[in-house]
């Protein structure tokens, strides 16, 4: 009977710590990090400040917890894409499509990520953000140079160029994409491989 209190104790609390991550990477997003306090997060989960702190020791370890929880979760599926052992060409549409299917599915993440990378990288206790960003590149230009290898892609564009050029376009969709205005996910991932496929320019 211990054990089986414990568990309920356990699980309410667990979901009461997602809640707090989900608002505040929602606030963060919006207001940027320096500009969200903890009352702020505080208020918008309808605790008192000092509750906070019975989930977390501070704003940091939020922030903290929400940037590596989505970075490992990304950098996971896209290993895992790469594992398929599909031709280049095919797993490079499939990180695009994840990419993208990332930003719908968690945009305070993803803009949260890509507003205070440049701040935080320089950060105490958020070295994580760099080895989990090389990692991610690494992944991403071994397809391209793979690619290359196999004569999927020309060989004139440097990886790294391609990689940055593909990276910046796809993640910068989260400040202008918003579902139901237009176009659906699916019919982005359409249009931005069709332009990756074929160009721009009309034979």
């Amino acid at each position: 009977m211990a054990s089986s209190a414990r568990g309920s104790r356990t699980e309410p609390s667990s979901e009461r710590r997602d809640q707090i991550l989900a608002i505040a990477a929602h606030l963060i997003a919006q207001r940027g990090y320096s500009a969200t306090t903890v009352r702020d997060i505080a208020d918008e989960a309808g605790i008192l400040s000092g509750s906070l702190y019975h989930h977390f020791p501070s704003k940091e370890a939020i922030l903290q917890e929400i940037l590596r929880s989505f970075l490992t979760g990304l950098r996971e599926r896209f290993s895992a894409i790469v594992a398929e052992g599909l031709s280049p060409r095919e797993t490079l549409d499939r990180l695009i499509a994840h990419a993208f299917h990332t930003i719908e599915s968690k945009p305070d993440q993803v803009g949260l990520y890509q507003n205070e990378l440049s701040f935080l990288g320089s950060q105490p206790g958020f070295e994580f953000l760099h080895e989990e960003r090389v990692q991610i590149e690494e992944l991403w230009i071994e397809q391209f140079r793979e690619g290359q290898r196999v004569g999927d892609f020309r060989t004139t564009v440097d990886p790294a160029i391609a990689y940055r050029f593909y990276r910046d376009a796809v993640w910068s969709t989260v400040a202008w994409y918003r579902p139901g205005r237009g176009h659906t996910v699916e019919s982005l991932i359409g249009n931005f491989l069709d332009l990756v496929h074929n160009g721009l320019l009309a034979d």
